[in-house]
């Protein structure tokens, strides 16, 4: 079965790393948008060749749409926005609300991302149950994933202008931030 893939783009969020597939028959109209390989959404003749599909991604329903806009004759540009914002401006806002780790337990690959704004925690895809605390230099948020003893420590930068460090212990050993 030959794809018409003409969009691939990945978006991080706390759920977890989603990547969008977008098929585009240019002369069917067909539109397909695969979500991690499994269609999410097919129309198979659209007399209409251009314009938006709206659909949603994660287990937080978060607002995706691809439009579709001729430039030329039969050349086409796909664009991705999520939440109403373009991917770039949604990712570079993301980026500021939240922070992200990727660990190894027991021979497993964990993401651990925290909401700076809810202070939720996410480990692959799930809401982690936590134990908050403050402390004499900021708060603890605790959790456990496979037996070890999670902990996420804010502590002020001491610099106004990047304010609160979020860190990720592990049975006590640091672990670095991922870039994503």
């Amino acid at each position: 079965m030959s794809r018409d893939i003409v969009g691939t783009w990945d978006v991080s969020l706390s759920d977890g790393v989603y990547r969008i597939e977008f098929e585009h028959g240019s002369t069917t109209g067909k539109r397909v948008i695969y979500i991690n390989g499994k269609e999410v959404l097919r129309r198979d003749w659209m007399f209409k060749l251009v314009g938006k599909e709206t659909f949603a991604v994660g287990s937080t329903d978060t607002k995706a749409t691809i439009s579709i806009e001729a430039i030329t004759g039969f050349s086409y540009e796909y664009t991705l926005e999520i939440n109403g914002k373009s991917l770039q401006t949604f990712l570079d806002n993301r980026s500021k609300m939240s922070r992200t780790w990727v660990l190894k337990l027991g021979g497993a690959d964990y993401r651990i991302v925290l909401e700076k704004d809810t202070m939720d925690v996410w480990c692959n895809g799930r809401k982690m149950e936590t134990m908050g605390e403050f402390t004499e230099d900021g708060s603890e948020t605790h959790f456990t994933v496979e037996k070890k003893e999670c902990c996420i420590k804010a502590t002020s930068s001491g610099r106004k202008r990047n304010g609160i460090v979020h860190s990720l212990l592990v049975d006590g050993i640091r672990i670095e931030e991922a870039i994503e």
